[in-house]
């Protein structure tokens, strides 16, 4: 394989007038300067495709392609009016356009034909995107990164291709796979998991124990381990953008890694925004940030973003295939092919087999399945929260007591996911009359991962897509929501709002505006605190849930008692995990089904239970390795 590129050169016409070949992380890209070759190669390409089974793309040489200033008008000129294509953004390296509009399908045209008019009349290769509904400062600034920075992601998706395309050890050494557990074992946060070939060194998310403080080891993966060498490492991959899963990443460019993450783009977009407000609750909290807002960068200019079902090769030995996991927006269930059918590994994540208010339920059908590596957040048999719908009408009780007494309530929510549902829920209960209309002030960075949501209505389940696409229809678009933002403007809103629904991060009230907020709120038995999500050990929701009536905030040698007055409610059936049920359905539908299942990212005892469990109902081999233990896979 370290010879494709001249096997691909090889069967190219010669009149194609070839000027350069190179690698785009596993794709392999072709620049001609003829043309006629570009427009029309006569399935010449389509022929090395299937040859080859890799992807190949053909470009114009960046001579080709008319000046900018020229090639944008054309296309201004081609695209109808009504298609609201107001960003059209150029790529000189690539040969490539990117065109944002409100809708894309008039960009495309029927059976792609406006595309081919604008390869035709400008020779560049369009690519279209939907703008979206609400406008995300973190998308326009993540462009901005990879523009800035097209040369380097050029070379770098180049140097990533020579390694995946490189001399392979296989036969040279004797093959074998095992998995180390860095983080995540028989614990929930900082997940992290080695995977090691003896070709491939690869991390499985990398995030950190949200719910401890900054100063606290236990916070962190165990990198410090003798089989973690941060120079071996090939990949990094990104599950999903929750900070128990990705809130370390950028550490790993701090310390001198390089190499790629790999992920859907929504899952780097909202890592990016989490990681980068980690490092602003540090400042606040005046603590030392792990890292800083260049590392972040890093980690996004070196992120390769994969679309659900799309294969592709990220070592010599390892195949990638991410599928939808249900949990939130972008989260993947993890398919890896080790070797040549050498071994077939599925790791879940976080996954909810079930069909949300958001999301469709995880995918069970797969090529092949050797070894499963599942969560047990909720892995006991009495962890069977309500449904949703029973949740829901929870939620609507709650509203309804509150708001006839005067108080408003707080929810404390997972800005990814969480949060979009419980907006999605308030919206439609509100329209169909089932709440009085009251103003839901969204906090924190809800409002910003919200917009990115808008971005990328493709991962939503097909009820909530087809609500986007219709701008009037848009959930998000409500006039029911309105910003708020700052600790100045939080306060202001509590002084001078009657009864109100405030969505504010974190979801575990261990910062962030849904603590400032709570503050203000909790002296007063008119208001409630609803809380939706997992709250971890040692959290200050895990405390109020346990019957705190008296929280001490402590600010340098300032204590703050604050006395808890408010009502508090938990409400769990709006939760992105599985419970055992889910489980057990998820498995029993797999196809294959697994040999071998380890269970992680669960307390100790859900973990156990679980793994007893599942070897009793389907006689597989499972086990619940703690941090620091390896498995041998093959």
């Amino acid at each position: 394989m370290e010879k494709i590129l001249e096997e691909v050169l090889s069967r190219l016409p010669k009149d194609a007038k070839i000027s350069d070949a190179t690698f785009e992380g596993a794709n392999i890209v072709i620049y001609t300067k003829n043309k006629e070759f570009f427009l029309d190669n006569n399935g010449v390409i389509r022929e090395i495709v299937n040859e080859i089974k890799k992807r190949v793309e053909l470009r114009p040489d960046p001579s080709l392609c008319h000046e900018v200033e020229e090639s944008k008008v054309i296309i201004q000129s081609i695209i109808p009016k009504e298609a609201g294509a107001d960003s059209i953004l150029f790529d000189p390296q690539r040969s490539m356009v990117v065109i944002e509009a409100d809708k894309p399908g008039l960009v495309i045209g029927k059976e792609g034909e406006i595309l081919k008019e604008i390869r035709k009349k400008t020779l560049w290769v369009p690519l279209v995107r939907r703008t979206p509904s609400l406008k995300s400062q973190l998308i326009e600034n993540i462009n901005s990164i990879l523009y800035e920075n097209n040369d380097y992601r050029k070379k770098f998706l180049n140097k990533v291709g020579k390694r995946i395309y490189g001399e392979y050890l296989r036969g040279k050494k004797k093959e074998w796979v095992r998995v180390t557990i860095l983080g995540g074992g028989r614990e929930v946060g900082r997940s992290c998991l080695l995977l090691q070939t003896a070709e491939s060194r690869i991390i499985l998310d990398c995030g950190i124990n949200a719910a401890l403080e900054f100063g606290d080891l236990n916070a962190f993966p165990y990198l410090e381990a003798p089989e973690f060498n941060i120079h071996d490492i090939d990949a990094v991959i990104l599950s999903h953008s929750h900070i128990d899963h990705c809130g370390l990443i950028p550490l790993l460019y701090k310390y001198g890694y390089t190499g790629p993450v790999y992920c859907t783009a929504p899952a780097r977009d909202i890592a990016a925004l989490l990681c980068l407000d980690l490092i602003s609750i540090a400042a606040k909290e005046a603590e030392k940030a792990l890292y800083s807002s260049g590392d972040v960068k890093d980690m996004v200019r070196h992120t390769i973003c994969l679309d659900y079902e799309e294969v592709t090769d990220i070592t010599p030995d390892i195949r990638i295939t991410l599928y939808n996991a249900g949990h939130t927006l972008g989260s993947s269930l993890v398919h890896l092919h080790i070797g040549n059918g050498l071994h077939n590994l599925l790791y879940t994540g976080d996954f909810n087999y079930e069909t949300s208010n958001l999301l469709a339920p995880a995918i069970t059908k797969f090529p092949r399945l050797e070894t499963m590596l599942i969560e047990g957040t909720y892995g006991l048999r009495e962890n069977i929260p309500e449904s949703r719908a029973e949740a829901e009408q929870e939620l609507i009780d709650v509203v309804v007591k509150t708001v006839k007494r005067g108080g408003k309530i707080l929810m404390p929510v997972l800005g990814v996911g969480r949060s979009q549902e419980i907006m999605i829920v308030l919206e439609r209960v509100m329209r169909e009359g089932l709440l009085e209309r009251v103003p839901v002030f969204v906090a924190g960075m809800v409002w910003d991962i919200t917009a990115i949501h808008t971005a990328y209505p493709d991962f939503f389940n097909n009820k909530v897509r087809k609500m986007i696409f219709h701008k009037d229809e848009n959930p998000f678009m409500s006039d029911i929501f309105q910003r708020v933002k700052g600790q100045k403007e939080i306060a202001q809103t509590i002084e001078e709002t009657g009864p109100c629904i405030i969505l504010a991060t974190s979801g575990m009230m261990v910062g962030g505006a849904s603590v400032e907020f709570f503050k203000q709120l909790a002296d007063n038995p008119k208001n409630s605190l609803v809380l939706t999500c997992f709250q971890g050990p040692g959290s200050l929701g895990r405390k109020l849930q346990e019957g705190d009536k008296e929280i001490t905030f402590q600010e340098g040698d300032k204590h703050d008692r604050v006395k808890v007055a408010m009502e508090i409610l938990s409400i769990r059936g709006f939760s992105g995990h599985s419970d055992y049920n889910q489980i057990i359905s998820f498995i029993r539908h797999l196809s294959p089904r697994p040999k071998k299942i380890i269970i992680n990212h669960g307390e100790n005892i859900s973990c156990l239970e679980l793994a007893s469990a599942l070897h009793k109902m389907f006689r597989v081999e499972t086990s619940a390795p703690k941090n620091l233990e390896s498995i041998r896979l093959k």
